[in-house]
């Protein structure tokens, strides 16, 4: 069930010929991967990936597949048994072991699912179909919080001007394809992803029993385009200072008329707040006036085509069949739908995640592993303070802050010190709908009920088996999941220069995140406060439009290039963790040569470890998904587009004009 919830790293040349032979790795790479016919100064992903781009078919139930989805598999699959293994044994009533594995047996029964039919979700239904009055549509929204994608959305954060108080947001949602983009732009592939969403819809409307389903599609997708008109594109909405708008409901009321605020937050759990965050403050007038002019038997016939596609995963066949034929094929160019029984890991993870992870942890991740990741980590902070202190083009008091900020970060890893409570948590067997429904109101209430408190900087934003990290701007904190230390981010058994090149550079890039573009507008207690001199940001925002206008030359697909401006923070985050992670490296040598493995250098290791952790391909559907949507670049760009710039790939591949990946030194990048 998709439940809508607001919450993604001298000169020695290589033997070609010899890496071909080779079937086994000394320093944790996978040299069958490798392309003898490829050299790292030319292109250093396909070099170290090629022979594996070759060989490997992304699987038919996946847009795109690389080590990302490789883990997640991995993960999956641990989840799977550590699940299986509470059902074959009795559990306590009521218990979180006995919800885990009632929640998975009634997603998985599929017989059960479709002997239903509608009548699980006819009472909700039904409440849109009662909808008469505009202060009844403001309540089912208000109340639909959390567990819909409405045009409004509500959630509580961080207040970014004052990070130790939890605030509301409302900011803009709705839209049943995944961008503005998809709605409005002249383009002939996402033309051909509208003409499929209105298939989808009038498919769902004659599921439902609509008279006319084509005519209900035509109308819901006109409302979508009028949404999405109203949207800020993804660019503007990474702008901190632009999307702070902080104002009490009141003066929301009177900048956006046309909706009943008070009944609408009233309904969402927030009627008490003195103050909320608007993130998009156009939008949402224009969104509430939407509510206003626009029919209510329209707004009745969207919610309830919005109802149904994001139950339709616990509804029977047809709608499972249909939602994938949009959201699999057509958007993604998947060719068969996951496993039911990963795509009941998702859903199980999603409503009880944390319970999980914590039996996750204590069977896959020894106490070692953390240890040796505070090791690593604490090498990499040591490395971006000498970064700091180094730099060229910023004056010593803007050091000062830089390193003042860099003391306070916070570094979570593995898992959480302490779990959430589900024993509220009403989880029924046999009720795949309802289970997917109260899972999402439960964790919406939590949420709401934040407002106003102190914010709790123990918490995560990640389940510990969730493959990946992030860096929290307003918490200035970096969060490692215990399911990305593994290999070939992480790997225990292989050297240094490898664990450097991967984990480590994943390590500085969520360090690095904190100086980004977005991220170097808060300091270190995690408040929106400009500490830079004027001149050092202008000279910050120049090197940045230097990476802008490199990502924009790239082109993943034929007349498809990277939008630099939107992956900005990505790229320099890439950038500068590479180059920290490098130093790092060269600081844990102490001093002495690297040993050469595998007939590479311990600098050319780490580089291949930097490449071999982005290893990926995707259908076009995916990449083009991707490039309209993702702030990440595609892994390959990624991977080359931080390596051209860094003095030590050069060192290490002896690069020399006439070489693809050659880039004069005067002309290198470099930002931290």
């Amino acid at each position: 069930m998709k439940i809508w919830r607001l919450v993604p790293l001298a000169g020695l040349m290589m033997c070609s010929a010899w890496v071909g032979a080779q079937t086994a790795a000394l320093s944790g790479l996978d040299l069958k991967g490798f392309d003898a016919k490829v050299r790292a100064q030319d292109d250093l992903f396909r070099a170290v990936n090629g022979a594996w781009l070759k060989s490997t078919d992304i699987p038919a139930d996946k847009s795109a597949f690389g080590t990302f989805e490789q883990l997640a598999d991995k993960s999956d699959a641990q989840v799977r048994a550590l699940i299986e293994g509470l059902q074959a044994k009795p559990q306590k009533e009521g218990s979180t072991e006995a919800k885990i594995a009632a929640f998975y047996a009634s997603f998985l029964d599929t017989a059960a699912i479709d002997a239903a039919g509608l009548a699980p979700i006819q009472q909700r239904l039904g409440g849109i179909a009662a909808i008469q009055t505009p202060a009844e549509l403001a309540r089912w929204l208000g109340a639909a919080q959390g567990m819909s994608n409405t045009p409004i959305a509500l959630t509580v954060m961080a207040d970014v001007k004052e990070p130790n108080i939890n605030r509301a947001v409302a900011m803009q949602g709705g839209l049943g394809m995944p961008d503005r983009d998809y709605y409005l732009k002249a383009d002939a592939k996402l033309a051909q992803v509208r003409k499929a969403y209105l298939g989808y819809l009038t498919t769902l409307a004659r599921l439902a029993g609509e008279a006319q389903p084509e005519r209900i599609a035509g109308q819901v997708l006109a409302l979508e385009q009028r949404i999405a008109k109203l949207h800020w594109d993804n660019v503007r909405n990474r702008d901190p200072v632009k999307t702070y708008n902080p104002m009490t409901p009141a003066q929301l009321a009177k900048r956006a008329p046309g909706l009943d605020w008070p009944v609408f937050l009233q309904a969402a759990q927030l009627g008490g707040i003195d103050r909320l965050s608007v993130t998009q403050p156009s939008a949402i007038a224009g969104l509430a006036q939407l509510f206003k002019t626009v029919p209510l038997e329209t707004w009745r016939q969207y919610l309830k085509l919005r109802a149904l596609d994001e139950s339709a995963q616990v509804l029977p066949q047809a709608f499972r069949d249909a939602y994938f034929a949009f959201h699999g094929a057509a958007l993604t160019g998947a060719k068969q739908p996951l496993p039911r029984w990963q795509q009941g890991i998702n859903e199980v993870n999603t409503a009880l995640g944390e319970a999980i992870g914590q039996v996750y942890v204590a069977e896959h991740f020894p106490p070692a592993y953390k240890a040796r990741m505070q090791e690593l980590v604490g090498h990499l902070m040591q490395a971006y303070r000498e970064s700091i202190d180094g730099l060229s083009w910023m004056t010593p008091a803007t050091k000062a802050a830089a390193r003042e900020k860099l003391s306070k970060y916070m570094v979570k890893i593995g898992y959480p010190d302490a779990w959430r409570d589900f024993s509220k948590l009403d989880v029924r067997p046999g009720d795949a709908f309802g289970n997917g429904l109260r899972s999402a109101a439960f964790e919406y209430q939590r949420i709401a009920l934040r407002a106003g408190q102190p914010v709790d900087r123990a918490e995560w934003g990640m389940t510990p088996q969730t493959v990946n990290a992030y860096y929290n701007p307003a918490l200035n904190e970096i969060v490692f999941p215990a399911a990305i230390l593994q290999p070939p981010f992480f790997d225990m058994a292989a050297d240094d220069a490898v664990n450097y090149g991967a984990i480590g550079a994943v390590i500085g890039h969520e360090i690095s995140h904190g100086f980004d573009d977005e991220g170097s507008q808060f300091d270190g207690d995690g408040k929106l406060r400009n500490w830079w001199s004027e001149a050092d940001r202008k000279g910050f925002d120049a090197i940045g439009a230097q990476l802008v206008a490199q990502f924009n030359k790239y082109e993943p697909l034929p007349g498809k290039k990277v939008k630099g401006k939107l992956t900005l923070g990505e790229n320099i985050a890439d950038l500068s963790g590479l180059q920290v992670a490098f130093k790092a490296y060269q600081r844990s040598l102490g001093g002495k040569p690297a040993p050469v493995l595998d007939g590479f250098s311990g600098e050319q290791r780490f580089f291949f470890g930097w490449a071999q952790a982005w290893r990926y391909k995707a259908r076009d559907e995916r990449t083009l998904q991707l490039l309209t949507t993702d702030p990440h670049s595609p892994p390959d760009f990624r991977t080359n587009g931080a390596a051209i710039n860094h003095d030590g790939f050069h060192q290490a591949f002896g690069s020399k004009p006439g070489d693809a990946m050659f880039k004069p030194a005067e002309q290198r990048i470099r930002i931290w």
